[in-house]
C-alpha cells in the first residue's frame, strides 16, 4: 500500500517531572512517526527520557503537553477506561524484566492476554502455540519459566505481547539483561515477528549493534529527538 498512515504519531510531547525543588525537563517537545512493519530505534544515554517517551506512546503516563495519536485517534486526552481499552486492542509491552507468570507455562503465559479478551481456550492456546513456534520454541511450551534460559524467557515476553494481534509494540530495553549472543538471536527473533506481524515497534536500547537492525534510529538528548546514522 502506498503511503501507509502512521501507527503512531507523537507531537510535541513534553514531560517534566518535580526533582529536589526544581523541574526536570526530560521531553521538550518530541516529534515522531512509526509505521506498520517499521522497527524504529530509540538511543540515548541513561535518564535521556526514552523510558518517559515510551510510557507516554504506550499510555501508561499522561504528558504535560503534546499530542499521542495512535491508529489516527487523538489519544492524548482519554480518560483511563478509555486508554487502557486502547492499550490492550493496540499495544504489546516488551520490557527488560520477562514477568512471565512463574506457575503457568509458556504457553499459558502467551495464552493469557488472548483469554483476558475473550477469546477461547482452544482458540487462545492456538494462536500461542503458532507465536511460540515462530519464535523457535515448539520444544518448550509445556516449561515453565525456571525450566527455560533467559534468552527463551524472554522470547516468551514477546510472544506474549503480540498475542492479542497488536498494532504496535513498544520494547524499553528488551535484551538489557541478556549476553551478546542471546541478545542478538532474541531481537533478530523480535524484528522477524514484527515484519510477519506488520507490526510496528519502537524500540529503546542502549545496544549499538542491535540499533544497526532498526528502519530508522533516533537519538533523545537535552529532551528533543533527532534521526541518527549508525552507517
Amino acid at each position: 500500500m502506498s503511503n501507509p498512515k502512521p501507527v503512531l504519531s507523537l507531537r510535541g510531547v513534553m514531560r517534566s517531572y518535580p526533582s529536589g525543588g526544581r523541574t526536570l525537563e526530560v521531553l521538550k517537545g518530541a516529534d515522531l512517526d512509526v509505521f506498520p512493519g517499521e522497527m524504529v530505534g530509540l538511543i540515548g544515554p541513561s535518564g535521556s527520557g526514552k523510558s518517559s517517551l515510551l510510557h507516554a506512546a504506550g499510555l501508561l503516563e499522561h504528558p504535560n503537553a503534546g499530542e499521542i495519536v495512535i491508529e489516527g485517534r487523538d489519544c492524548s486526552k482519554l480518560n483511563e477506561a478509555a486508554r487502557t481499552k486502547v492499550r490492550l486492542g493496540s499495544i504489546g509491552f516488551v520490557y527488560q524484566f520477562h514477568h512471565l507468570l512463574p506457575e503457568f507455562s509458556a504457553l499459558d503465559n502467551v495464552a493469557m492476554p488472548l483469554r483476558i479478551a475473550g477469546k477461547s481456550k482452544k482458540d487462545a492456546r492456538a494462536r500461542a502455540a503458532g507465536l511460540l513456534e515462530q519464535m523457535g520454541l515448539a520444544e518448550r511450551m509445556e516449561h515453565q519459566p525456571a525450566q527455560m534460559s533467559g534468552g527463551e524467557q524472554q522470547r516468551v515476553a514477546i510472544a506474549r505481547a503480540l498475542a492479542n494481534q497488536p498494532r504496535m509494540v513498544l520494547a524499553d530495553e528488551p535484551t538489557g539483561n541478556l549476553d551478546p549472543a542471546t541478545s542478538e538471536s532474541v531481537f533478530k527473533a523480535l524484528f522477524e515477528l514484527c515484519r510477519v506481524e506488520g507490526v510496528a515497534a519502537l524500540v529503546a536500547t542502549h545496544n549499538m549493534e542491535l540499533a544497526r537492525y532498526m528502519d530508522r534510529v533516533f537519538g533523545l538528548k537535552d529532551g528533543h529527538l533527532a534521526p541518527r546514522d549508525l552507517g
